[in-house]
């Protein structure tokens, strides 16, 4: 069974979790005015916004960690004639 919400439709697996934030005035101001401006609801621009930004902060945690876990020495890098030399890229 499907469930239409917010311009949305998602499964029952899919159900969404409420959730409430505190935002600065002035990221809420802005917020109503996208909201009213375009007919969508906050919520619908929350969604997007944290659905959007999401793999783009697990991108940067995960660089960042990998720089801990190097300097760390719990992983190793290579020299860039290495890894053309590896990959093949030198002929």
């Amino acid at each position: 069974m499907d469930v239409y919400y917010n311009d949305y439709t998602y499964s029952l697996k899919e159900m969404l979790m409420p959730t409430s934030i505190r935002l600065p005035e002035e990221t809420e101001e802005r917020l109503d005015r996208l909201a009213r401006a375009t007919g969508r609801s906050k919520a619908f621009y929350l969604r997007e916004l944290i659905t959007s930004g999401l793999d783009q902060l697990e991108w940067e945690y995960s660089v960042a960690q990998n720089a801990v876990d190097i300097r760390a020495g719990r992983r190793t890098t290579v020299s860039r004639a290495e890894a053309r030399r590896e990959l093949g890229l030198d002929e």
